[in-house]
């Protein structure tokens, strides 16, 4: 009782905090209003993503940031080169002396590819600005094999030991450089596993990394991307940079590994401990390219301060100092015995530098700044912000001859000498005009707006064509060419007001239509504006619904086959023990009042010519990406969000807001006609005016009155002030033969007739402009 008596009293002096209190209350009202810091905030539901594709599937369309060339090891074998983009997709190109043919595309990452190595003669490895790695089956057809999280933040670079197939090194945004055991990290985790590290927030214990287990997980085998890293293996991580890491390199034998970024300091590593050997300065600007020679001896650096530099590990100095750019340097490649470097970057230009005479001459000009080089015999291929990849020629095995052609300068070592060069105006000419091959890439969309009716996105592309598209069914329904967009834009304006269920980004060079609950249902419209052919004209549509079930036919198609079930005819096919769990979580959705079909409606059937790709992540194993004629029907809740579940499966919608309109309904200043309505009246925002008209006339007294009650309940006196409406919302005329000599009624507001095709929404938005419950007129139209 003391003890009790004494924390009473103690309590008594200590301020109190409604909020820390309310807080504290909160912990168990998980998404309650007013929650506070320190209570448990609701977690945002996994988005659905779908990116739209215009052309076939062998092109990317957005810049290429990385090369790779896998020579054949039989003498009548084929060569391949792999290529990685901002499209967030990677292909396989089969190589032959003049053409390049897309043997395979590799898709999983949801971002940038930022970087790709091949490791051994059958594995690729990738990064991404998803923060993950992964790896793939080189010649497989496109079959990704693991995935490894363990970065932060954004994974900007990879390096790989040629001699030691299994060491590969990733760096990113974070700081954070880690050399990986491929061999170490293949074991799959069991999905047991999955969901003990599900539950895990604790570090990894006796590591020298800080980071959950939770970071090792992949995506499941469901989705044909085994999970990956062994149960408890960890990268061994170089600890030392303190900013952003753009580049890395290593020897052959995987003994020395370099890293350079932002802090403008070449690192040195041993890549087998990750501990810190030296730290190599000289550059002014960010480090942006890095190479090591087989030995691992010299190093070069290229850098946003436009110099190349020579760096001797051994002496661990720099060397040599080449002034060849007169911009960021992005991008080196030298020939087998390190006497050459080709070098391009920002300034658009490649050029062919001689390290021991300092020699340099301009093989090429771009129209694009250059991303990435890759020699493959006496060729070089070039990569740019541009989708396509050109091959230019390089005299690889004897770049001597280059030089003869005359033309070259000697590059000074200082980076202002090539820009004090270039302002007097001896500007180097290219040896070479035309590249000899290029594998083309489509034009990347750089602008897009979402058009009023919300089913429409007008786009540009770096080639200047301007495109409308569908989002509903993913396709192009007009190429206007090269016309300016502003004006097509204004063309395009209609005056509807419909709510912004998705939204649009186009940073991986294509249409990326996002959808969030519960945001994204919200938008309905009547079959009739939608065209569906035998449909009941006033039923609602909601987009959203419906596009999901567009989306997911393949896979739902799928499941009813996998699951043996026969179609049957509502197209039902799950006991919703699927998403269970998280509907009695949710006790407030609803069911929507349409039927729950399996049918796609025209308006939503997506293109399987050209089919978009899904980018989700559901309960488990992070974010993917698939084509959605690729699903095979085994992705669950593990995989998708619950909600696009609970919506295709089971035909439930989360609780939607602002469906309704409310008004006023009074007779025009002097109007000798008047109805009795019942103070405000309530409607769907899409109902059209058309409809407002027909409740005018059924509540008017003509030659028969419709005081009573009519039989089949299309009016009743006593309603409370709603519009007259049937179950599902619309609203229904019911009008008798007689009513067919009925006068002409106009509906206005702010003093403007209103057009009969316009909804309470489009009003609202555009007659009306005010928060306040909108007010319309009516009057009857003598004569007419």
């Amino acid at each position: 009782v003391g003890i009790l008596e004494f924390v009473a009293a103690l309590t008594c002096l200590l301020p109190v905090n409604p909020w820390r209190v309310s807080g504290v209350i909160a912990m168990h009202r998980v998404g309650s209003a007013g929650n506070t810091s320190n209570s448990v905030r609701p977690r945002k539901e996994k988005r659905l993503t779908y990116v739209l594709s215009d052309s076939d599937d062998t092109k990317h369309c957005a810049g290429v940031n990385c090369l790779a060339v896998l020579k054949s090891s039989a003498s009548d074998g084929r060569d391949f080169i792999f290529t990685g983009s901002r499209d967030g997709t990677l292909k396989r190109w089969a190589l032959s002396e003049d053409s390049a043919s897309c043997s395979a595309t590799f898709e999983s990452h949801v971002d940038w590819v930022n970087d790709a190595v091949l490791a051994g003669d059958s594995t690729l490895v990738s990064c991404s600005s998803d923060t993950t790695l992964k790896t793939w089956n080189a010649l497989s057809d496109g079959t990704c094999t693991r995935t490894l999280r363990q970065h932060s933040d954004y994974v900007t670079c990879l390096a790989s030991a040629d001699k030691n197939s299994n060491i590969v090194a990733s760096g990113g945004l974070g700081g954070e450089v880690f050399i990986w055991d491929l061999e170490a990290a293949v074991t799959p985790v069991s999905k047991a596993t999955d969901a003990t590290e599900d539950d895990s927030s604790n570090g990894v214990n006796g590591s020298a990394n800080s980071l959950p287990m939770t970071s090792l997980r992949s995506i499941n085998s469901s989705n044909n991307i085994t999970a990956n890293a062994t149960h408890g293996y960890v990268p061994i991580s170089a600890k030392g940079h303190k900013e952003s890491v753009y580049a890395l390199a290593m020897n052959n034998s995987g003994t020395i590994l370099v890293s350079g970024g932002t802090e403008k300091v070449v690192r040195v590593w041993d890549p087998r401990t990750g501990s810190k050997t030296m730290k190599l300065r000289g550059h002014t600007d960010n480090i942006r390219a890095l190479l090591l020679d087989s030995t691992g001896r010299y190093c070069l650096s290229g850098s946003s301060d436009s110099m190349i530099r020579l760096w001797d590990l051994g002496q661990q100095r720099c060397v040599h100092s080449y002034a060849v750019h007169t911009d960021s340097v992005w991008a080196l490649a030298s020939n087998s015995t390190f006497s050459h470097v080709y070098s391009g970057g920002r300034d658009l230009s490649l050029y062919l530098t001689d390290l021991s005479t300092r020699e340099s001459i301009l093989l090429c000009t771009k129209e694009h700044p250059i991303l990435q080089l890759a020699l493959h015999d006496e060729n070089i291929w070039v990569s740019t912000t541009d989708s396509s990849v050109h091959r230019w020629p390089a005299e690889a095995r004897s770049p001597q001859k280059v030089f003869q052609r005359g033309g070259s300068f000697l590059a000074g070592n200082l980076s202002f000498s090539r820009a004090r060069v270039s302002l007097e105006g001896s500007t180097p000419v290219p040896v070479y005009n035309e590249a000899t091959y290029t594998i083309p890439g489509t034009p990347a969309i750089v602008q897009h707006e979402i058009l009023n009716n919300r089913r429409h996105v007008l786009t540009k592309d770096t080639a200047g064509s301007v495109k409308l598209w569908e989002v509903t069914r993913g396709i192009v329904i007009e190429d206007y060419g090269k016309v300016s967009f502003e004006d097509k834009k204004e063309q395009l304006f209609e005056m509807v007001s419909i709510p912004a269920w998705f939204s649009v980004d186009t940073r991986l060079g294509s249409l990326s239509v996002h959808l969030d609950t519960p945001q994204c249902f919200s938008a309905e419209m009547y079959s009739a504006d939608l065209h569906i052919a035998g449909k009941p004209e006033d039923d609602k549509v909601n987009l959203a619904r419906e596009t999901l079930k567009g989306l997911l036919s393949h896979w739902l198609a799928k499941r009813k086959q996998r699951l043996g079930s026969q179609a049957s005819a509502n197209g039902d096919v799950s006991s919703g023990k699927d998403i269970t769990p998280r509907s009695v979580a949710h006790p407030r959705i609803e069911v929507d009042g349409a039927e729950n079909d399996s049918l796609v409606y025209p308006p939503f059937e997506f293109s399987t010519v050209s089919p978009p790709s899904i980018v989700t992540e559901g309960s488990q194993g992070g974010p993917w990406r698939k084509k959605i004629t690729d699903l095979d029907g085994t992705e669950d809740d593990k995989d998708f969000p619950w909600w696009c579940l609970d919506c295709v499966l089971n035909n439930r919608l989360p609780p939607r807001e602002n469906t309704k309109c409310s008004f006023y309904l009074h007779p025009c200043e002097g109007s000798a006609v008047q109805i009795l309505t019942q103070g405000k009246l309530s409607a769907p925002r899409i109902l059209r005016i058309h409809k407002v008209v027909n409740y005018v006339l059924e509540k008017m007294v003509l030659d028969k009155p419709l005081d009573n009650a009519n039989p089949d309940g299309t009016f009743a006196p006593g309603l409370g002030g709603q519009l007259p409406v049937v179950g599902d919302g619309s609203f229904r005329t019911g009008f008798k033969p007689w009513q067919k000599l009925k006068p002409s009624v106009e509906i206005l507001c702010n003093n403007q007739v209103l057009s009969p095709e316009m909804s309470l929404a489009t009003v609202r938005a555009y007659i009306w402009k005010k928060p306040e419950d909108l007010v319309l007129n009516y009057r009857v139209v003598q004569g007419r």
